[in-house]
């Protein structure tokens, strides 16, 4: 069983939804906002992500909330493609 198959069934057993997204070095989402809240987890990679103006550059494996609503944008920082 892959890594992100486990990863998507915890995450449905808690009631959230699951995407993967893979990002080329230099891609940006700016200024995003959604409806529902967001959980954000890198899996590969280097990413920055702003949060209502306030940055962070989350580690592989450490998790991100970003309340419904709230402005964000989501950079690739990294020299190779991120998860």
């Amino acid at each position: 069983m892959s890594k992100y198959k486990i990863i998507k069934q915890n995450w449905d057993s808690r009631g959230y939804s699951f995407g993967i997204f893979k990002d080329s070095p230099g891609q940006v989402w700016a200024d995003f906002i959604h409806k529902t809240d967001e959980l954000v987890v890198l899996a590969e990679g280097e990413i920055k992500i702003e949060i209502e103006g306030k940055s962070q550059r989350p580690r592989i494996g450490e998790k991100v909330f970003i309340l419904a609503n709230a402005l964000h944008t989501v950079r690739n920082v990294g020299s190779m493609g991120n998860v």
